[in-house]
């Protein structure tokens, strides 16, 4: 992807938050460069300073973005759990163990489709049938309508 950017679609900006295997194509992308924040650890904090400065960062600082976004104390331990184990070098098979074991990577419960009151269902066929790149506009606004007068049916 990153190649495709940097050759097809000639992108001046990428952000990404912590793909350190990007930072190696910067020697074979002629027009790549990469930048990074300025951190301080203080406290056992991470400090970002607002300051954009050539290189790379030296780690992944997702976790401490996540707890200054909010995160559930629950959901940061369980990252830092996972960190560990990522960084401890017992990386093989890991990720599958680890995918097993988060609720986020569970199948999806196909039942919740048989519980669908009728009406709604109705309106997931109308939405199912609908191929935008072949519409009208007249035709677009017809669903719009049908939508609407189904909506207005269940309250």
């Amino acid at each position: 992807v990153m190649e495709y950017l940097h050759d097809v679609k000639k992108c001046r900006t990428l952000f990404a938050t912590h793909y350190h295997e990007l930072t190696g194509l910067q020697e074979k992308l002629d027009k790549m460069s990469c930048r990074t924040v300025r951190v301080k650890e203080w406290q056992d904090k991470i400090v970002f300073l607002h300051e954009v400065i050539a290189g790379a960062a030296d780690r992944s600082y997702g976790i401490h973005v996540g707890k200054l976004a909010g995160l559930p104390a629950d959901v940061v331990k369980r990252a830092e759990d996972v960190l560990r184990v990522l960084e401890s070098g017992e990386q093989a098979g890991i990720l599958d163990h680890i995918a097993e074991h988060l609720p986020i990577f569970k199948p999806a419960d196909t039942s919740v489709e048989q519980d669908i009151d009728p009406e709604l269902g109705e309106l997931l066929d109308v939405i199912d049938q609908v191929k935008p790149d072949e519409l009208t506009p007249r035709e677009a606004l017809d669903i719009l309508y049908k939508i609407s007068e189904l909506r207005q049916r269940r309250g």
